[in-house]
């Protein structure tokens, strides 16, 4: 491991999210150290960080990243990257290009997961588009989605995380701000909280999509009541998009292309030892991104 970085994903895993026990860590760039190919060997790459059994009907069907059998990168049943060394299926890996930095690589598994909604949705250049969240997936989501020509709009709680983003032309507001309802063609949530749901939904238009990029614990879900009708979901006919992992190799080229401001997400750097300080600063109320150096 050369550089890893400390998500949501790992804060929540530490509160008891998904039961894993294990090395956490699943944002990383590193050098191959050992392979059963040895022209890997001295590469420096990043990994996806699903782990199928490649024999499954999941598999053999070619959507290996649900697979039922398969470990996760610092999340189920496979040690994580926050450590000196991991292992990882060679098929997994994707060589780093030169023109991208180890900060930035560190980045590339969440960037790929923002590109996996406009794999999933397409997005029209005509189209009005909101992100709800200004957390480092949030930035993500916005600086890939602006890349469509959509009319973008970032909501959220944080200015100076807004300013990123308000710096390269993208239209930002405060979430109290935020007035209407039933605008949006799309809204995207990335809040991590169930407000986020909530808000959503009600700027999305009838007949409008809703991609969710937050997990939400299942005892906070906001479906219900006091929550989300699920019935005017149907009367209005929401369409709700689940959207997890991405392609990685779109998103090293963006960052190789120089497209993606990474850099500027990055708000701290601790050794692998000081991991417990790391974690208390990520912890922080609108941290930015904590990358842990071996």
């Amino acid at each position: 491991m050369s550089l890893a970085g400390i998500c949501n994903t790992d804060l929540e895993i530490t509160q008891g999210y998904m039961g894993f026990h294990g090395v956490l860590g699943h944002e990383f760039v590193g050098l191959v150290e050992q392979a059963e190919d040895p022209s890997w060997v001295g590469q420096r790459v990043v990994g996806e960080i699903n782990c199928a059994c490649e024999a499954c009907p999941t598999c053999r069907r070619g959507d290996t990243p649900h697979c039922p059998n398969r470990t996760t990168l610092g999340i189920g049943g496979r040690d994580g990257s926050l450590a000196e060394f991991c292992v990882l299926p060679l098929r997994n890996l994707h060589r780093v290009p030169k023109a991208v930095s180890d900060r930035q690589a560190v980045f590339v598994e969440p960037l790929a997961a923002a590109l996996e909604i406009p794999e999933q949705t397409h997005i029209r250049p005509s189209e009005r588009v909101v992100v709800i969240g200004d957390g480092k997936l949030g930035l993500l989501v916005a600086q890939a989605l602006r890349l469509t020509g959509c009319a973008l709009l970032v909501v959220g709680r944080h200015q100076p995380k807004l300013d990123i983003l308000a710096r390269q032309g993208i239209e930002v507001r405060l979430e109290k701000d935020v007035s209407g309802a039933g605008w949006a063609d799309i809204v995207v949530d990335c809040t991590g909280h169930p407000g986020g749901f909530v808000l959503a939904r009600r700027l999305v238009r009838p007949r409008g999509r809703l991609a969710l990029k937050s997990t939400v614990h299942e005892q906070e879900n906001p479906l219900g009541a006091g929550g989300v009708s699920l019935s005017m979901m149907v009367v209005d006919e929401i369409r709700v998009i689940g959207s997890r992992c991405g392609p990685f190799g779109p998103a090293l080229r963006l960052l190789s292309l120089g497209l993606i401001d990474a850099e500027s997400l990055v708000e701290a750097e601790y050794s692998l030892d000081q991991g417990l300080a790391a974690f208390a600063h990520a912890s922080r109320r609108g941290a930015l991104k904590v990358l842990v150096r071996p």
